[in-house]
């Protein structure tokens, strides 16, 4: 019996917040009409899915993957950014604060948001939890619908080749699919195979 398991992690689709460059993470934005627009059912037999509670992502699964009923893991939001939420880089860059959290981001905390820290532990438990369901369940393949920074962590913590948080480009709408060996998967190892998907169709082809 093949004993291997995928496991794919996908950016919700673009939203209108997303499209100005303004920092949206605990707070939501509507998907762009345009972005609607272009999606299209995804046909890979998944067996097993979960999405963070934020609207963009919930809808993006409903659009994608119809009557999928996904686990809902609060653990797998983005980044609480606290007081820059839904500002852009134009509106903050005078901020002391802001400037130092460019120098630090994994060090300095936004005002009333999250450490890198807490985020990170917090995602962390968030993909322990689908894990155990995922084994438990038997299952061989699952999608989670997440955020860039959720899948930027995971990646840098269990992809095949070592990279920085930063050096992962996650586009909105696109995906990474991981194998590994059921073993493997249990012991917390980074996976053997790692393939980019994509979630959404292009425009005019």
């Amino acid at each position: 019996m093949d004993d291997t398991v995928a496991i794919a992690l996908f950016r919700h689709g673009l939203t209108e917040d997303n499209k100005r460059h303004a920092y949206l993470g605990w707070t939501d934005s509507p998907l762009c009409l345009i972005e609607k627009e272009k999606m299209q059912a995804n046909d890979n037999e998944y067996e097993l899915f979960f999405s963070s509670d934020l609207n963009r992502c919930l809808e993006t699964m409903e659009i994608m993957f119809q009557a999928c009923n996904p686990l809902i893991l609060s653990e797998l939001r983005e980044l609480n950014f606290g007081q820059w939420e839904k500002k852009t880089y134009g509106e903050l860059k005078h901020d002391p604060e802001y400037q130092k959290w460019l120098g630090s981001p994994f060090t300095v905390k936004p005002p009333e948001g999250e450490s890198f820290f807490e985020f990170s532990t917090r995602v962390q438990a968030g993909w322990e939890k689908a894990i155990k369901k995922i084994i438990d369940s038997n299952v061989r393949k699952a999608a989670i619908m997440t955020h860039g920074g959720v899948i930027r962590h995971l990646l840098t913590k269990y992809a095949p080749e070592a990279k920085d948080f930063w050096e992962w480009k996650i586009p909105h709408g696109n995906g990474y699919e991981l194998i590994w060996s059921l073993e493997v998967l249990r012991e917390g190892e980074r996976c053997t195979l790692l393939q980019e998907v994509p979630l959404t169709a292009k425009l005019n082809g």
